[in-house]
């Protein structure tokens, strides 16, 4: 028989491991890289920009436009990576918990 008490506290369960997944996404990092490894980029699970790392045979004021479109490409990158593993961190924080329902997917809530 279906209660609605025991409905709720799973749903109060989920949220709370949804909210502490979310607030791990910051100790999830991935690098992103450019112009074979000259140019990386390291974010986070939040989408934050933590490092920048360029190689110094880029260094040429010469080269500002390409060093510029390498950074920005090896940013998009990171955060490429980093969408897939905060998928998985929130997967891994709710699974067993709600139905495998065709269509309704958690990752979109972060």
């Amino acid at each position: 028989m279906f209660n609605i008490n025991d409905m709720m506290g799973k749903v109060k369960e989920v949220q709370a491991r949804m909210k502490e997944a979310q607030e791990n996404l910051v100790h999830i990092q991935a690098i992103g890289e450019s112009g074979a490894g000259m140019v990386k980029a390291t974010v986070n699970g939040k989408k934050q920009v933590l490092s920048i790392d360029i190689d110094n045979d880029l260094i040429k004021p010469d080269d500002k436009d390409m060093m510029q479109d390498l950074i920005v490409a090896a940013i998009n990158k990171a955060l490429e990576n980093v969408e897939s593993l905060s998928q998985e961190e929130i997967k891994k924080a709710t699974q067993g918990f709600i139905p495998n329902i065709p269509g309704f997917d958690l990752g979109n809530m972060i």
